[in-house]
């Protein structure tokens, strides 16, 4: 037993588990592979987890400022759609009076139509980008939300707003569905927890970013002019994918495997050790291995074309529908109901900031509802500083533990920040908003807490399912986004009507609860994590073994 996860003995290597430090050679099996061989990061310290290639196109290979261009590009971007969604939230009375609609149905259409529409583009662009590559999913749908923001600005009728948002909202799947999938191509294990939390701040920072900027500007200008600038901003990630984010889909031969479970062997079925040494050595008695090809590096120009030629002989029908089985792997499974839960609060606190803040003794303005954010952007940014250090600082130390063998379960003591700060932040947002304390309680205190914890649970709950599915991490965050869309589209058409006959307290104290029971769900997930991956291993749930 590692540290508490039990382990399993059904595989020789589980899927996932890899060794991460020196101390690792003894206790690991690499698969008949002098550990000395595998290669390490330059402080010779911490075995590099996947293996990179020799060729200078793997994106693992990458310099460190072109990983860091890369990060900062996808950053940006994620921050605009996370703006992009709520975009109007601060003003949907007046726009619903101006439109003349009532408050549900503009709600339903402007935000509903966007979550749904998200739902089903995250499933769609996904088969793409597993068939085609990333690179030209980002610049196609970021294309299309810069337009259908120029669109929504100059849109005159309510129904042609709706239109535009749902196109909106089929666009802004792959920057939320699609990037942990990118981070786990370009960046090893022991990096992943701080870029994740990067990836967070920038979806859940442009979300809490978007209503204190768009208030101020609806109230001095007007909703158009918000979106023309949303545009401009959407213009301004376009360039910064084209330039800084190429294609990361890239077929690795002649490596080791650490942490697939390539060429695993059953224990039941695993062959004598002197037949595997006699058919795995050459005459020279050196592991036999394929002869590296000599490649050389892509010129800038083949770089910046908006497609590479890569294709995936797989099929395009298959590929969409087969994010649903990823929901029959545990990791996958504990994932959708943390990630729908946590972002699903968020949007639910969104969107009953102004009924709370709007009514007495408050009486905010647009611009001061939009401005109570603020404390949770703050929170948001404390949360990714400490992530990186929290999450990928602690797998490290308990891989030194663990005899230097890392365990994706490692990522989830993390989940203990989520359930103490999120939770008791509930719990004081409701008392608070109920008791009628002074704003800066449920605001500061309450909205602080909240998004601090969501901040690092989340981050957690993005490197775990990277780590236990890096090959499938695109279809299991689609099947993720999937769910938590779903779910916060009935929340949107709920959450109001039950807060007017529940009261703020009783729901959010709900809420809280809830956030505690299904937190608690990470404890036999850490216990049982590995076994859970060998299980989904020997069943063949997440595809075909590579």
């Amino acid at each position: 037993m590692g540290l508490g996860v039990l382990e399993d003995h059904q595989l020789e290597h589980v899927p996932g588990t890899a060794p991460l430090n020196e101390l690792g050679r003894e206790v690991y099996n690499t698969s008949g592979v002098d550990s000395a061989m595998l290669k390490h990061d330059p402080t010779g310290q911490i075995v590099l987890v996947p293996q990179p290639s020799d060729s200078p196109n793997d994106p693992y290979n990458w310099s460190r400022w072109k990983k860091e261009k890369f990060t900062i590009a996808f950053a940006f971007s994620c921050g605009a759609v996370g703006a992009v969604g709520p975009l109007l939230s601060p003003a949907f009375v007046q726009l619903a009076a101006e439109f003349d609609v009532s408050l549900s149905t503009f709600i339903q259409g402007v935000q509903g139509g966007v979550i749904v529409a998200i739902a089903f583009g995250s499933l769609i662009w996904n088969a793409l980008a597993v068939k085609y590559g990333k690179r030209p999913v980002y610049l196609i749908t970021t294309l299309g939300l810069m337009v259908t923001c120029f669109w929504s600005a100059a849109a005159k009728s309510f129904g042609s707003l709706v239109a535009a948002r749902v196109i909106q909202g089929f666009c802004m799947g792959p920057l939320e569905a699609l990037i942990p999938a990118s981070i786990a191509d370009v960046w090893f294990v022991h990096e992943r927890g701080y870029r994740s939390a990067i990836f967070n701040l920038g979806v859940l920072g442009g979300i809490n970013l978007a209503a204190p900027i768009t208030g101020g500007i609806i109230q001095a200008s007007s909703w158009k002019v918000a979106f023309y600038a949303m545009g401009a901003a959407f213009g301004i990630a376009f360039i910064m994918i084209f330039f800084w984010m190429p294609e990361t889909a890239y077929v690795r031969t002649g490596v080791v495997n650490l942490d697939t479970g390539s060429n695993n062997l059953t224990i039941t079925h695993k062959l004598d050790a002197s037949h595997v040494e006699a058919e795995e050595k050459n005459a020279t008695g050196q592991p036999t291995q394929p002869p590296a090809p000599t490649e050389q590096p892509h010129s800038f120009a083949k770089e910046m074309l908006p497609y590479s030629g890569y294709i995936n002989h797989v099929s395009l029908l298959n590929t969409m529908f087969r994010p649903f089985v990823m929901l029959a792997s545990p990791a996958v499974l504990w994932a959708t109901l943390l990630f729908t839960t946590c972002i699903s609060w968020l949007v639910g606190i969104s969107i009953t900031l102004s009924q709370i803040f709007s009514a007495p003794p408050y009486n905010f303005s647009v611009t001061a509802v939009g401005l109570t954010n603020l404390s949770s952007f703050v929170a948001s940014l404390l949360g990714t500083a400490l992530a990186g250090p929290l999450i990928d600082g602690v797998v490290r130390r308990m891989s030194l533990r663990n005899g230097g063998t890392f365990e994706p379960e490692f990522r989830l003591p993390i989940m203990i920040t989520y359930l103490l700060f999120t939770a008791t932040g509930f719990f004081a947002w409701g008392q608070a908003a109920y008791a009628l304390n002074p704003w800066e309680v449920p605001v500061i205190v309450g909205l602080g807490l909240i998004n601090f914890g969501i901040q690092l649970g989340t981050t957690g709950v993005v490197s775990y399912v990277v780590d236990c599915h890096r090959e499938k991490a695109g279809e299991a965050f689609a099947t993720m986004n999937f769910v938590k869309n779903l779910f916060a589209f009935g929340l949107v058409n709920y959450l109001n009507n039950w807060l007017a006959t529940q009261g703020t307290r009783n729901v959010f104290f709900t809420i809280g609860g809830l956030t505690i029971g299904v937190s608690l769900f990470t404890i036999p997930m850490y216990i049982y994590g590995k076994r859970a991956r060998s299980w989904v291993y020997r069943h063949n749930i997440s595809g075909k073994h590579e």
